[in-house]
């Protein structure tokens, strides 16, 4: 055997034992390592998925539940809803391009909207700190209103707590959605198969670099605005236009990575994605290496990434790219066989690495 093959083999040798210790850590049965919860927790990373799996899952444990998609599908009286809940802690509150009020009502929405639902009621649950201003409430309250009115959901039904000074961060909100299925296809990442292309609606990481540079602390000047809106027009023109959609997911905390690993976990599927291909704003891209983070790790808050069957990966393009919200959207990757659970990135050197779930948080309350 040449020298060269033996170099090869040892090469492969190699790889074969990376991917094996990655499969035997993620057999482990999940289990929250440390005595207190830190910010890592509230990521969307692996210490979140730690958190969801070895706490709330482990407690709350159900067939609804066990799916961990962003709204749950419940069967009433003969028709099918999708109910979801979400809690937005920004800092700050207000920023270029919207604010928390927006971003609440946008965010449980575009939850709704991934489960294939058409949006219809929300709640709202406001925890506000003493001493907070009158006028800043009635600022976020007017933009849930006119994001409710944009949507054309209601708001119907809603709680307020106020708690000492210093208790809070001036105001967090919750939201809760409630929408109609009328369709009976089924959206999930467990229904990714080999051959299938990933597309995502447009540039990524536009609302978290936006939050993290309005905090003022990095002294950079940039045009970048949040990409908070409501998708569920995009999702219905593309639902229209390929019914057979796989999955449909909302890139918020921890970004359009975290999306493509619970894709490539859940179905037991390699998820291959080109870095040319994935649409990034230069602004976005030059915060972000400022930062010292990835694009693909940060939130988005008006993008989705959707798994359409391969040959139909031009026409769901089509159906996105008419929309609006849509114009700039991509193919950026396929679905393989192997490695499965695995994300890899072919990256603009030539070479290919592994994407793996968010470690840490870079952008602490961006949502």
């Amino acid at each position: 055997m040449s020298t060269e093959r033996r170099g090869e083999l040892a090469e492969l040798d190699a790889e074969q034992q990376v991917l094996d210790r990655i499969e035997k850590a993620r057999r482990r049965k999940p289990k929250v390592k440390e005595e207190r919860i830190t910010l890592a927790h509230g990521s969307g990373g692996k210490a979140t998925q730690t958190l969801v799996e070895a706490v709330f899952l482990e407690a709350f444990r159900n067939e609804v539940l066990e799916q961990l998609e962003d709204g749950a599908e419940l069967a009433v009286d003969g028709g099918r809803l999708a109910f979801t809940t979400d809690s937005f802690v920004v800092s700050p509150l207000f920023f270029p391009g919207g604010n928390i009020g927006d971003l609440a009502v946008n965010g449980t929405v575009n939850d709704l909207a991934v489960s294939g639902a058409t949006p219809r009621y929300l709640s709202a649950g406001f925890l506000i700190e003493e001493g907070f201003p009158v006028a800043d409430l009635l600022r976020i309250v007017e933009s849930m209103a006119t994001a409710a009115r944009v949507a054309g959901v209601e708001v119907v039904t809603g709680d307020t707590k106020v708690v000492e000074k210093g208790k809070a961060d001036g105001c967090y909100i919750n939201t809760s959605g409630v929408g109609v299925l009328r369709t009976g296809h089924r959206l999930g990442v467990r229904t990714a198969r080999p051959g299938d292309a990933v597309l995502v609606s447009g540039p990524i990481g536009d609302h978290g670099v936006t939050v993290m540079l309005a905090r003022g602390e990095l002294d950079i000047d940039s045009d970048v605005v949040s990409d908070t809106a409501p998708v569920h027009g995009l999702v219905a023109d593309l639902l229209t236009a390929v019914p057979e959609v796989r999955a449909l997911r909302d890139a918020t905390r921890g970004g359009v990575a975290t999306i493509l690993n619970e894709i490539a976990q859940a179905a037991q599927v390699a998820v291959v994605v080109d870095e040319a291909a994935i649409p990034v704003r230069t602004e976005v891209r030059g915060a972000s290496e400022l930062l010292g983070i990835d694009p693909l790790y940060v939130a988005c808050e008006g993008r989705i990434v959707a798994v359409v069957p391969g040959g139909q990966a031009e026409t769901a393009l089509e159906a996105m790219r008419a929309h609006p919200l849509g114009e700039q959207a991509a193919l950026i990757g396929r679905i393989g066989d192997d490695p499965p659970g695995l994300v890899l990135l072919n990256t603009t050197f030539g070479g290919t690495r592994i994407v793996d779930l968010l470690v840490g948080d870079p952008l602490p309350r961006i949502c």
